[in-house]
């Protein structure tokens, strides 16, 4: 709104000043910092708000160290998260935007998923929560919706860049060209960005056009599973690190941090030009969403980290999961996931090898056995005397280098 506003004044009064909003750096750093004082400020009143609801964590005894000084702690601090984001990005994203308002519905969606299993824990003393098969049905009809809407609307498009020949012959009649000439006009395409391979460019359309080129009209199918898939995958994977103080928030800055920079980058005709990636006209705009979430979850961490004042339960950790799968969809960037999302991986990985085990060596044996000590994969750290401290440290370092390691793929053809 606040964009708006300016924008209004300085066309029509040429207000000093208000030209800064057009600026979308500018714009991405008040979201940050906005976002940061939101949650910081007024988190303490919600986490109040919460105790005095009694909004308190039911601890299962799992035998860790520490475990039951956590009981009572206030949950659903996932509300104070999705609050600190949407503020800013409504003051000063522009509005009108689709990957704004996808990522909009994506909060809402998943937050309220999120809020109605932490609520049925809570206050009707359910300890499962929201029936599994539904969260499945949010998290799938939530892939539609962003699957089609990424397929079919006429804003999001992207731009390719000329062949090599061409390129040289205009370079070679103007040295100073400017960097859009070099690019086709906008077009539709199912291309996204994957590592190791020529170009870093992979086409969904592919997966069914060698069988015969007249299938191209049905790639939006496999884009939609696509999007579907990972964004069950990423926030199940949030919802599971979600386990101990400031792992699951934490982690989740570093990855959007490198997220935003992809979207930067990518929504910048000269940057994208100069490193050689894919164009994507007006997903630069991410950047503003991406700065109010990472202010959010870095506010929350003020209140998260050990010992935690307050927990996001699923009304943070499956938001935070759905937002970093559409962000990286948005940004065609979301093959990178495996590996920019180690974290999430290994915390999925770590469950499903543990139950899998457990469930072929009862059958055989007549006894189940274990990978780990317990899962997912932190539990297991603390179970082999780790501080659970140590543990939070030692995975966002491993979650910075894996950062740095997506970057760097994207110069590894």
């Amino acid at each position: 709104m606040l964009y708006y506003l300016f924008e209004y004044l300085e066309q029509q009064f040429q207000f000093p000043g208000a030209t800064l909003f057009g600026y979308l750096t500018f714009r991405a750093a008040i979201a940050m910092i906005l976002s940061l004082l939101i949650s910081i400020v007024y988190g303490k009143r919600i986490i109040r708000f919460l105790q005095k609801q009694q909004v308190g964590e039911t601890i299962r005894d799992l035998g860790l160290e520490g475990q039951a000084e956590k009981a009572g702690t206030p949950t659903m601090g996932g509300i104070i998260i999705i609050l600190a984001t949407l503020i800013p990005v409504v003051l000063l994203a522009k509005l009108e935007n689709i990957y704004i308002i996808l990522l909009i519905v994506t909060t809402l969606w998943m937050g309220v998923i999120g809020f109605i299993d932490d609520y049925i824990k809570k206050f009707k003393n359910d300890k499962e929560g929201l029936k599994g098969r539904f969260k499945i049905l949010g998290q799938v009809g939530l892939g539609v919706i962003i699957g089609t809407t990424l397929f079919f609307h006429q804003d999001v498009t992207m731009k390719e860049k000329l062949p090599i020949e061409e390129q040289q012959v205009l370079l070679a009649q103007d040295p100073n060209i400017a960097p859009s000439k070099l690019f086709k006009a906008e077009e539709k395409s199912t291309k996204t960005t994957i590592p190791f391979v020529k170009n870093n460019e992979f086409d969904y359309a592919d997966l069914v056009t060698w069988i015969s080129p007249d299938l191209e009209k049905y790639a939006w199918i496999i884009f939609i599973l696509a999007a579907i898939i990972i964004i069950t995958a990423v926030s199940n994977g949030a919802n599971l690190t979600d386990g101990i103080d400031g792992l699951a928030a934490g982690t989740s800055a570093i990855i959007v941090l490198t997220l935003g920079i992809f979207a930067w980058v990518s929504g910048n005709i000269i940057f994208s030009e100069y490193l050689d990636i894919m164009y994507i006209p007006r997903v630069e705009e991410i950047t503003i969403y991406i700065a109010a979430f990472v202010g959010a979850l870095i506010g929350f961490l003020w209140y998260n980290t050990y010992p935690a004042q307050v927990f996001m339960g699923d009304t943070g950790s499956l938001t935070i999961g759905g937002i970093i799968a559409v962000i990286a969809i948005a940004v065609r960037k979301e093959w990178l996931i495996p590996i920019l999302c180690g974290i999430f991986l290994a915390e999925n990985l770590s469950v499903i090898m543990q139950v899998s085990y457990f469930k072929y060596t009862r059958k055989k044996f007549g006894e189940g056995r274990r990978i780990f000590k317990m899962s997912p994969l932190h539990h297991h750290y603390q179970k082999s005397g780790y501080h659970e401290s140590k543990i939070v440290t030692r995975f966002w370092i491993v979650g910075i280098l894996l950062a740095i390691l997506t970057i760097v793929t994207l110069k590894i053809r």
